[in-house]
């Protein structure tokens, strides 16, 4: 399922179930401790490209060139090329995008110009005065408006607001300097998300143009997209955690483990959407999961500055080294009379205009996870 271009999937919205006691989550939880496993054999270069290109659909155009740039990906993050890490990172790509460099949105014009009139309506701009702006030429000869309705594609429309933004004194009155398209490429990564990877690992290929531009090709695509998927410390046993993460962000399984092990301790019912510190703009101001986790701090020998402080590492391992995430855990493990796992899949409702169902990062997750096993059957198979 591909995000929107500048309505990413909504975060933080009321999560499904957010009334549902512990032992409901336990069923739909899973362990995230760290069994000793068997070695998993790590592929060589060549067999991991003829693997994925026998995975990938046969009528793929460039299977090849899908295969090497998936291949490229992994080996330049040193993760190991695993049949499971290639199937996690294809089974993302076909649930985003079905193996589109530039996914086709449809009605990606109605959307746009719903934002541009929205932005204009906040900024006190009369509509009219945008809509006269826009019909101004563009440098490839066609106005801003018929740019805008000709748009099919995140990568079209990012382009056209980076000229409008360039050039049109009115671009830069609506959007300053940001560009409003926030997501693209073949795994629907987030743009802002690539371009801090890119300061912290230097991107591995030539590029003469912006991180932004190099979301929206194949190679620079999955390279960032795998990147998200894999590239980061977490503790999960299974890779069903990650691909609720690409969609609810950076242990968001972990933490929502967390808001579960505060409920069981406190008796508290709390959203299990991995959010433990209030989000938006009154991030000051305590949250749900914040004081559930206060009514156990003479419980725990801590306050509510170290409790906040604890809190405020989420999207850290070093939470797990906290006295607070460890006395949480043994405060729920008594409670329960059991080890509760220690990763969850959070549940978040998804909200945008190009949903039409009701659909939860549980769903993705599991529909990825999915996508990802038939990927495994398809490698172990004998070629024809």
């Amino acid at each position: 399922m591909a995000a929107l271009p500048w309505l990413p999937v909504a975060r933080r919205l009321l999560s499904i179930g957010a009334l549902l006691g512990v032992s409901t989550a336990a069923l739909l939880a899973g362990c995230a401790t760290e069994p000793s496993k068997p070695a998993v054999p790590v592929l060589t270069p060549d067999d991991a490209r003829a693997l994925t290109i026998r995975a990938l659909p046969e009528r793929l155009a460039d299977r090849r060139g899908w295969a090497t740039d998936t291949v490229a990906a992994l080996a330049s993050l040193e993760i190991p090329l695993t049949r499971a890490h290639l199937c996690a990172a294809l089974a993302v790509t076909e649930q985003e995008s079905s193996f589109q460099v530039n996914p086709r949105v449809p009605g990606l014009a109605t959307i746009a110009w719903r934002e541009i009139d929205a932005k204009a309506e906040r900024l006190g701009i009369p509509s009219i005065v945008v809509r006269t702006a826009l019909k101004l030429d563009s440098p490839d000869g066609r106005s801003y408006a018929e740019r805008i309705d000709a748009a099919t594609t995140e990568g079209e429309l990012s382009r056209i607001f980076d000229d409008l933004i360039e050039r049109l004194p009115m671009g830069q009155r609506l959007f300053g300097r940001y560009n409003p398209v926030r997501t693209g490429g073949p795994m629907q990564v987030s743009i802002a998300w690539a371009e801090q990877h890119a300061k912290r690992r230097p991107y591995p290929y030539p590029n003469d143009g912006s991180v932004r531009d190099e979301v929206f090709t194949r190679r620079g695509g999955l390279y960032f997209g795998v990147a998200h998927l894999l590239d980061y410390d977490a503790a999960y046993d299974a890779l069903i955690f990650r691909y609720a993460d690409f969609n609810a962000g950076h242990l968001a399984s972990r933490n929502a483990a967390l808001q579960a092990a505060i409920s069981a301790a406190s008796g508290i019912p709390l959203a299990l959407d991995g959010d433990l510190v209030a989000p938006g703009r009154d991030t000051d101001k305590p949250g749900a999961t914040e004081l559930a986790a206060r009514t156990l701090g003479r419980r725990l020998g801590l306050g509510d500055g170290a409790i906040r402080r604890a809190l405020e590492q989420g999207d850290s391992r070093a939470l797990e080294d906290t006295a607070f995430y460890r006395g949480v855990f043994e405060l729920a493990d008594s409670a329960t009379g059991r080890r509760l796992p220690r990763a969850v899949i959070p549940r978040i409702a998804l909200k945008s205009p190009k949903i039409t169902r009701p659909l939860t990062t549980e769903w993705f997750a599991h529909r990825v996870d999915e996508r990802q096993q038939r990927c495994m059957t398809r490698m172990a198979a004998e070629p024809s």
